[in-house]
């Protein structure tokens, strides 16, 4: 890799490092995650049903996750979005994820850029993994996630409402478009 490369690699992977604002006080209760998790039934297609804004996903709807085991251990994070709505191009970010030793899987490390690991902790799941909650230590991120593009509006208010508890801004929460949800209200 040349310098000028090299370098611009190391800037971008720095900007992506970038602390985003402060969403939880700083007096809010330390985050804890879940006691376990099944990394097996964890694997497989999950939907962003809302999130914190940041700039690596500005504009993004349509937005899925997509886990898989590697062959060398890791866990393959393919991440995907409509850029600037559903009918906007589609972009994907290919990254990796690591178990952090003692979380029994509940903590893990993800990296988009080379040697930089973020965390990623599951802070809430449901016990038939149907939807899950992650965040990070200081609760900078945030992601519902759910294995159908819609959540039942009641599970999903107690996430709110168990968020809100933690010291969460829910009203900061982004909620991203999906196709079927879409569709559903259309339906309606």
């Amino acid at each position: 890799m040349t310098r000028p490369l090299l370098l611009l690699t190391a800037l971008l992977a720095l900007g992506a490092c970038t602390p985003q604002p402060e969403r939880r006080p700083a007096d809010a209760p330390p985050l804890t995650t879940v006691d376990a998790v099944d990394l097996e039934r964890y694997l497989g297609l999950w939907y962003e049903i809302a999130r914190y804004d940041s700039r690596f996903e500005r504009g993004c709807d349509g937005v899925t996750a997509q886990y898989a085991m590697r062959e060398d251990g890791l866990i393959s994070v393919v991440n995907t979005c409509f850029r600037d709505g559903l009918d906007g191009p589609a972009e994907t970010a290919d990254g990796r994820a690591r178990v952090v030793e003692g979380s029994n899987g509940a903590k893990l490390e993800v990296s988009f850029f080379g040697p930089f690991w973020g965390d990623y902790w599951v802070i809430e799941l449901d016990e038939d993994y149907d939807w899950s909650v992650v965040s990070e230590p200081e609760g900078r991120y945030l992601w519902i996630l759910s294995r159908t593009p819609q959540m039942d509006p009641n599970v999903l208010d107690a996430r709110l409402e168990r968020l809100e508890a933690q010291g969460f801004d829910t009203s900061a929460l982004v909620w991203p478009e999906h196709r079927e949800a879409a569709a559903a209200q259309d339906r309606r």
